[in-house]
């Protein structure tokens, strides 16, 4: 009798609570839309963006950037365009791009040297296609090691600079247009002060290979860092195979002839004097 008791009562009071009123949730204050324009937002790392802050002084102008790429799709692939990179004297960016014959996939290396001596490399693989952004993109932000910049600067006054734009392989016996049914064609562009330059390259070993060390030291730079990236450069930064084909064909009496259509490169602009260092970042209160 006194558990039927207990239980009624147990019964009774889980009826009472189940009447009773849920408390009531407070009103949410709406958010205030001029804070939705308003965020604080932090500077991105000197990995990422290695000329962060630079403004355009008085007398200073951007070099004009002829390589193809638009700005937008520098965006696309996380990086700043290169058309608003602003070098000092004593810099440089080296990038290449990369582009299979077959498929979708591509990539994209920029090498920066800064005057205050440290340097860096953003890589980015991903497939162009079919979506307005670039899918399953590959990001690789990092500072080189101080070895690695002399061999940098020394692609400065490389000969390959003043081979025109794009080119056809002579043998010796006729020059044919290439085609680029197998294999990767790159894109290479230089940007010191006052003047940009760029060169296209097909297939062929020997077209190649004329531009090898710049894509030896560019991906050189990038390759180790991630295997996902790796995985699309089997032979990482060895381009010895072609620069024996292009070495070979100078040997031989074969040439590079400007190829149809090959235009020239973007104009100089003066290098205004640079007597200020940049300014040092803020420091904390």
């Amino acid at each position: 009798m006194t558990g039927a008791m207990l239980l009624a009562g147990l019964l009774t009071g889980l009826a009472l609570a189940g009447q009773q009123p849920a408390p009531q949730t407070p009103p949410t204050t709406p958010p205030d839309p001029a804070v939705w324009w308003s965020p604080e937002i932090s500077k991105p790392p000197p990995e990422q963006d290695p000329f962060q802050g630079r403004r355009l002084r008085k007398g200073e102008q951007l070099v004009p950037i002829d390589n193809g790429v638009d700005p937008l799709l520098y965006r696309l692939w996380g990086l700043q365009p290169l058309q608003s990179q602003l070098i000092k004297p004593g810099e440089l960016v080296l990038e290449v791009w990369a582009r299979p014959a077959t498929g979708v996939r591509q990539a994209v290396v920029r090498v920066t040297v800064r005057r205050d001596g440290r340097a860096f490399v953003q890589a980015r693989a991903g497939l162009g296609c079919c979506t307005p952004e670039i899918g399953r993109r590959v990001d690789i932000d990092a500072e080189l090691a101080t070895q690695q910049i002399p061999s940098l600067k020394a692609l400065v006054g490389a000969p390959m600079w003043a081979q025109p734009r794009s080119v056809i392989v002579d043998y010796g016996g006729g020059a044919v247009e290439p085609v680029c049914l197998e294999g990767v064609s790159w894109d290479v562009t230089l940007l010191v002060p006052g003047q940009a330059r760029h060169l296209r390259r097909a297939c062929d070993d020997a077209e190649v290979g004329s531009i090898a060390p710049a894509l030896t030291a560019a991906l050189s730079a990038a390759s180790g860092r991630d295997a996902r990236f790796d995985a699309m450069f089997a032979r990482g930064g060895d381009f010895s195979r072609q620069q024996q084909a292009y070495d070979s064909l100078i040997a031989s009496g074969g040439r590079l002839k400007a190829g149809t259509g090959s235009r020239a490169q973007p104009a100089a602009v003066p290098v205004a004097p640079d007597d200020t260092p940049d300014a040092p970042p803020p420091t904390s209160p």
